[in-house]
């Protein structure tokens, strides 16, 4: 396969001719730094922040800039004098593929820089129901599925960020305990880029009742990003996520999954394989995948968690 492919709406890179887009950019992340940001069992190694996530970085921080100079130029035409709201960045991808650890480093370098140095990052998982709502309206089964999510409560939150409000907040999520927890908030005050990661942030809008089409929160996105890869490889890795995890955080007491934790290895996998079969895969095919080409760059990974290649959406 050629190194670039430019036809259609999409231009594509191999991963080599991607890396060389930042050959010369400074590496600002440590060994260290990439420890505390990598997922559980995520292997993205300094060789992979260097070969995909700066390049991604540079081009994300021209779209910032250029996205700045439209607004100051949209501003004279209008004759108005308004202050520039964040540049709101949106990751996608099924449970498993990275995207959390990919959300995090486009956090960490993109704060590196001069030109953006505040930078949020708020994840979706804040903006599920609460167990108990999921409960009470029959959802537990299908929690991480667009139908668990308090999905105005997840627009207003963007549409206040894309504002300009001084201050807009977001509930909080525990993994460990597998619910929101009650009467925690994050805050957000204005940043110049604001992350949003979560499995279903792509959705386009729904039909409403009257049979008008509703906003979407990724009709507030001025970039996003997708994390692609083979079903397959991403259950193989959600299974092998299960294991280590059966090893550290379900064996907290407080842990929702306490129950897990005692499985042998080969009733570990089978009931990662079954969650995956019955909820995470399912999700992933009807509702996340479709979203893909909604994506204004696409980060394709093969079985080794690796970036292969990399599609941009053409201007």
């Amino acid at each position: 396969m050629a190194s670039v492919q430019v036809g259609g709406p999409y231009v594509e890179r191999r991963r080599a001719d991607w890396a060389a887009l930042a050959a010369t950019a400074p590496m600002t992340l440590s060994a260290t730094t990439l420890d505390r940001l990598r997922g559980l069992s995520d292997p993205t190694s300094l060789t992979d922040v260097r070969e995909v996530y700066l390049p991604l970085t540079g081009l994300l921080s021209r779209y910032v800039r250029y996205t700045g100079e439209l607004h100051a130029a949209t501003n004279g035409f209008l004759r108005l004098s308004s202050a520039r709201t964040p540049f709101v960045v949106g990751v996608a991808g099924s449970v498993a593929v990275g995207k959390s650890t990919t959300a995090r480093l486009l956090r960490e370098l993109l704060a590196a820089g001069s030109e953006h140095p505040r930078v949020d990052l708020v994840t979706t998982d804040g903006f599920l129901y609460p167990n108990a709502e999921l409960e009470r309206r029959g959802l537990m089964h299908r929690k991480g599925f667009p139908e668990s999510y308090d999905r105005r409560a997840l627009l207003r939150f963007v549409m206040d960020v894309k504002s300009g409000l001084d201050e807009v907040t977001a509930p909080v999520y525990s993994h460990l305990v597998y619910d929101i927890v009650p009467d925690e908030r994050v805050a957000v005050h204005r940043p110049d880029i604001l992350i949003v990661e979560g499995l279903n942030v792509l959705q386009p809008a729904r039909a409403r009742a009257d049979g008008m089409t509703g906003l979407a929160v990724s009709d507030f996105f001025d970039f996003s990003v997708y994390v692609d890869a083979e079903p397959s490889d991403v259950r193989s890795w959600y299974v092998t996520r299960f294991l280590s995890l059966r090893e550290t955080a379900f064996r907290d007491p407080r842990s929702y999954f306490t129950r897990f934790a005692d499985l042998s290895v080969a009733e570990a996998i089978s009931q990662a394989e079954s969650l995956w079969d019955t909820i995470n895969g399912p999700n992933l095919n009807a509702n996340i995948l479709p979203t893909r080409g909604r994506a204004t760059t696409i980060l394709r990974k093969g079985p080794d968690h690796r970036v292969e290649w990399v599609r941009i959406r053409k201007v």
